[in-house]
């Protein structure tokens, strides 16, 4: 079978890591990397054995599929250019910066017969994955994303860096529109929102708290689903979900029976089969399951939490915070 030719476009933290999973598959010819560092390109590329690149047109020439991991505000330029030259595309998440530029990368893959796909990671953690056939009817999710402070990945609040994570997440669990939003958040280390909260409210009844920070002292990646009769934790970070269900049969001290169970996923590579995944669309001409259109709903959803808790912000702290930052 014919190896479909591939690219990495911005190797940095995440793009580099794109390379690598692509290096290593049998069905994937790495053509090249491409980045505006050349010496951080040569450097990927001399690991993964493939062309540097210091411009990442002179790539899409060569290439069949790509990877884009670049700054969220450079994603749909890069992507048109993509497009243009008819390549497909797996867009690191958040896909675009505003809903018009999402639209059009939508539309315009469309028309051309292009596989875009967004990388919504946490879409193939093995616990994730494992944990659907147990869903039944969520009535309300709580899903706490906290991270040590890491100074990369800040050119977005933590909305678009981690909290859309979860918002993706919820809304491909809750099968119902939307009703309302409430949110809080603040800046403390950076000019823009580094801890944030929102409340989803589906017009199902069900409600989703989301709990976003990237100033924790702790790492957490953990959701916990509650709906009738049952109630399931996933811990994304360990790789483990368990669910504990109320059975029918009463136990003597005249309390319900609880089934309980704990699966645990030691071995698993969520961008390994998000890689994957893509190839097998690129391969078959299918529509990825996190699609651009998934993207822009998640995209659709973080952009209103951000829009409210900017409305709602103290502005002399933000002020003073983005004084603070410019003098650091």
């Amino acid at each position: 079978m014919k190896k479909i030719k591939a690219g990495v476009i911005g190797v940095g933290y995440l793009g580099r890591f794109h390379a690598q999973k692509y290096a290593a598959m049998e069905e994937v010819q790495l053509v090249g990397v491409a980045d505006i560092d050349q010496e951080k390109a040569r450097g990927v590329a001399e690991e993964c054995g493939c062309r540097p690149y210091d411009d990442h047109r002179a790539l899409l020439q060569e290439v069949d599929a790509v990877s884009i991991a670049v700054p969220t505000s450079l994603h749909h330029r890069i992507a048109s250019g993509c497009i243009d030259a008819g390549v497909d595309i797996l867009l690191e998440k958040p896909m675009t910066v505003t809903l018009a530029e999402a639209d059009d990368l939508i539309a315009r893959c469309a028309e051309k017969g292009l596989v875009l796909q967004v990388g919504h990671l946490e879409r193939f953690n093995p616990a994730l994955l494992a944990m659907e056939p147990y869903l039944t009817l969520p009535v309300f999710i709580e899903s706490n994303r906290l991270s040590t402070f890491k100074n990369r990945g800040v050119d977005v609040d933590v909305v678009l860096d981690l909290m859309i994570h979860d918002i993706d997440i919820i809304l491909n669990i809750i099968k119902s529109p939307l009703k309302s939003i409430q949110t809080v958040g603040a800046p403390v280390i950076t000019a823009t929102t580094d801890i944030a909260n929102a409340r989803l409210m589906f017009e199902n009844g069900a409600t989703a708290n989301v709990t976003a920070s990237r100033i924790s002292r702790d790492n957490m990646r953990i959701m916990r689903i509650f709906q009738p009769y049952s109630y399931i934790n996933v811990d994304f970070a360990k790789r483990t979900f368990m669910t504990l269900t109320v059975t029918d049969e009463i136990l003597d001290s005249g309390m319900p029976k609880e089934d309980i169970q704990i699966r645990s996923f030691e071995a698993g590579d969520a961008l390994r089969s998000e890689i994957e995944d893509f190839i097998q669309h690129v391969t078959n001409r299918t529509r990825p399951v996190v699609s651009g259109h998934e993207g822009r709903r998640a995209l659709d959803v973080a952009l209103q939490v951000m829009a409210q808790i900017r409305e709602h912000q103290n502005l002399e702290v933000f002020r003073k915070i983005s004084e603070f930052t410019r003098k650091k």
